[in-house]
């Protein structure tokens, strides 16, 4: 019952717009993809725009439409959760968002970008297991995406 409350708490002060703290985690809709990092979260009381914490999008314009791409498939017009990680000093959220679909399970994005080859990880920036530089180091070894065009050059 505690467990509640406090879950119920937290998202009140983040529907008040009070600072969040990293670790919290909220629920929604992702309403739009503006591109292959950043997407905008209806949690009902309000909408986020979320910045994907752990990536950079390639200057290739090819590479980021197919990451705009495969993040609009996986989240656009879709339930997911978010995990708020810090603020940009533009304001924007940094956050680890995740799918939330019966048929392809749970997901995280970033990752999923990562092992398509479609970003590079973001330097010294990796969670708790290594989850991201696991996922880049998998679509190097397959030459996928920017690492298929690193192979041609």
């Amino acid at each position: 019952m505690r467990k509640r409350w406090v879950g119920a708490a937290i998202l009140g002060l983040l529907a008040l717009g009070l600072p969040a703290h990293a670790g919290d985690s909220l629920y929604g809709r992702v309403t739009e993809v503006k591109s292959g990092n950043i997407v905008t979260l209806d949690y009902g009381a309000g909408q986020y725009e979320l910045r994907l914490v752990g990536i950079e999008l390639p200057n290739d314009k090819v590479l980021s439409e197919r990451a705009t791409g495969l993040v609009k498939r996986l989240v656009l017009g879709k339930n997911a959760r978010m995990r708020f990680e810090g603020r940009s000093e533009d304001g924007v959220m940094n956050a680890r968002l995740f799918t939330d679909d019966p048929e392809q399970g749970i997901q995280e994005v970033a990752v999923e970008l990562l092992r398509a080859g479609l970003v590079k990880r973001a330097k010294d920036v990796d969670f708790k297991y290594g989850e991201l530089s696991a996922a880049e180091s998998e679509a190097r070894d397959a030459r996928r995406g920017l690492w298929a065009a690193d192979q041609q050059r």
